[in-house]
Order: C-alpha cells, then structure tokens, then sequence
C-alpha cells in the first residue's frame, strides 16, 4: 500500500492546460475518486499518476519517493483501462498470470496469487474460458484480477464501469468498494458519474477545466459546496438554483412569498442565486423559520415506487426538481405551493462563490 502526493502537478498540450497547478494527497490505503465533466483532465491526471504522461511541471510522490520522472513500470502501480483490454487468444487464467510471467515470477508464487484473484472475484470457475466466452461484467472481473495479481502499492481505475448496461454498474461498484476495503489498497478511481463517486469514495476530488474545485468527503460536497460547479455536478438531481433578480421579479408578481428582512439581508451580503436541494422543498412551512414560497404548477411526475421526483414549473419559464417520499400522486398541472427552508439553501455570489449569511 502506498500513499500517493501531487505537488503543483501541471500537463500542457502546446496552449491546452490539461490539469494546472492540482495539489492533494491521497493516503495509505483511501479509496480516492476523481470526478468532472468530460474534458476536464481527470484521465490525463491518472494516467500522469501511472506514468503513462510526463507532466510538464510539479511533483509526484509516491511513499514519500518523487516518482515524477520514474518510468511507469518502476512505480509499482496497477491500471484498469475503460476498455478491458484482454488478450482475446489466451484463457482467463493466461490473462491473468501473464504480466506476473513477464517479471519472472516463480510459477508456484503465479499460481498461487491467480486462484486466490479469482476466488476473491468470483470467477475461479472460469479460468479455462477465453474473453469472448465471458459477459461484459466477467471480463471486468478479469481486468481487475489482472491488476490483483500483480499486488502492487495502489490501483489506479480508469472509468472501468461505462461500458456495462445500468444493473451490472450498480453491481460492479458495489464489487469493486467492497473488495477495496477487503484488500485495504490505496485507490484512485476517475469516473464522470457522480453517483458512482458518491457512492464509492472515502473522498472525492473535483475537476473543472483541469483544475481542482473542491477535495473532501461525499457529503462535505453535498453539504457544503464551495461554489456553484460543486453544488450543480454533486447531487442527483441537479440542485435548483434560482437567481435572485428572479425571486424578486416572482415576488413582485405574486408567484413568491418572503420577507422584506430577508430579501434585504441577501441583496446586501450580494447574493447572487439560491441553490436547493430536490428534497429541500416541501408543501407547508410548518416549522421553517424563515421560509420561502414559491407558487409553482407540477409539470412532470416520476413515481419510484417509495419516492417521486416532481417537475415543477413557474410562470411556464422557471423549472424545479422536487424529491417527494412516498406514493402520493400528483396530476400534471396541479398547482403546488413549493416552501424551502431558506436556512438550508446555499447562496452564491456574482463569482459563483459560496457564501454565509449569520442572521439565516
């Protein structure tokens, strides 16, 4: 196991920053996740990490040993790609021994290390089949045996989920968080899911533009947002976020309820939009303190079974996403009053920065 430091780590493609200026640590044996948006350098980042890229400056460090210039083969780290990259002419079990075969390892050490790979994944019974005798989730299963064999000080995982139908990705991240924990080995896994980072990670590292927006634990991000990329890409469905030039527009026509107090409170601390969680509204204002309504009108209903994601509309321009337990059903254009509890909102500025205001 390994922990695993980048200091100042910068890629450049010719005027392209890949990744510019990231900076964390992720320790002895933390299942860490790298999250974003497509383009925003988080593969670059694992593979700089693998040595698969030479980063144009910075540091990495790996057990406290700089590694920045080491070749890939001498840090000691295991891939898995998105694509299983299995070789399609050896059996399951020459897939697996075969790198541990390339280092000259005893056969009887191989052997010993392939079994027990494929007990702990569940795929010992077919060591004798080749890859296109295998489903998408056992070639996964295989792809990371590979990278279990070979022992090394952390696994790097490379969005390994996105080519399975939606039940096996479930199944698979459930898999892979479990046998981490089991196997205790420092992890850096890069998705764009962030339901799968939520889901799997100790902690969770989001990327915008090659750059780091905010490090910490799920629920810090959920919780606590730095700025208004964290609050909208954390969180399924999409937080609400309502300008604040629009609720007193709302206001003035009716379709808002909220005091003067408080409206003056947030236009002097220059709040610039309120963002919402789906499960922060509510019909009623019983027990909010500070509250406030929103005359909307359902325009879409998903029933779950146990909970409901309800689309609300204002004034046919404004949309919210309401998460409602239970089975209660609501017809499409029903009016509904929407009460948030203004004490839970986030509130940004004109930069897109969290702020605070005590008085809430």
């Amino acid at each position: 196991m390994a922990n695993i430091i980048l200091k100042n780590a910068s890629k450049h493609f010719e005027s392209v920053k890949a990744i510019d200026q990231v900076n964390f640590e992720v320790k002895d044996g933390e299942f860490m996740v790298l999250v974003g948006p497509s383009g925003c350098g988080k593969s670059t980042l694992l593979r700089s990490i693998a040595g698969l890229e030479e980063i144009t400056s910075g540091q990495i460090l790996i057990d406290d040993q700089d590694v920045t210039s080491l070749h890939s083969s001498k840090r000691d780290l295991a891939m898995v790609f998105q694509s299983y990259a299995l070789y399609p002419h050896m059996n399951v079990h020459k897939n697996l021994s075969f790198g541990l075969e390339t280092m000259k390892i005893p056969k009887n050490v191989i052997d010993e290390r392939v079994q027990k790979a494929a007990q702990v994944l569940q795929i010992d019974q077919l060591l004798k089949r080749k890859p296109k005798q295998l489903s998408g989730g056992q070639k996964q299963r295989v792809a990371i045996g590979r990278a279990i064999v070979r022992e090394p000080k952390a696994f790097l995982f490379d969005e390994p989920l996105s080519n399975l139908d939606a039940d096996l990705r479930v199944q698979m991240r459930v898999e892979i968080a479990r046998l981490q924990k089991r196997l205790g080995v420092t992890t850096i896994y890069v998705t764009h899911d962030q339901v799968e980072a939520m889901t799997m990670a100790d902690r969770i590292v989001v990327l915008n533009g090659g750059r780091v927006e905010q490090i910490g634990k799920p629920l810090e991000l959920y919780n606590s947002p730095n700025n208004v990329f964290v609050a909208g890409f954390i969180g399924s469905p999409r937080i609400n976020l309502l300008p604040l030039r629009d609720l007193i527009e709302l206001r003035q026509n009716q379709h808002a309820t909220i005091s003067d107090s408080i409206l003056k409170l947030m236009e002097k601390a220059n709040v610039h939009q309120l963002g919402f969680r789906p499960e922060m509204i509510r019909f009623n204002t019983e027990g909010i303190a500070n509250s406030l309504t929103l005359n909307t009108e359902v325009s879409y209903m998903e029933q779950l079974g146990s909970e409901a994601y309800i689309y609300l509309e204002i004034e046919n321009k404004l949309n919210l996403v309401m998460h409602n337990q239970g089975q209660e059903h609501f017809e499409s254009k029903s009016k509904l009053p929407s009460c948030i509890d203004l004490g839970l909102c986030h509130l940004f500025d004109q930069n897109g920065k969290q702020i605070s205001i005590e008085s809430f």
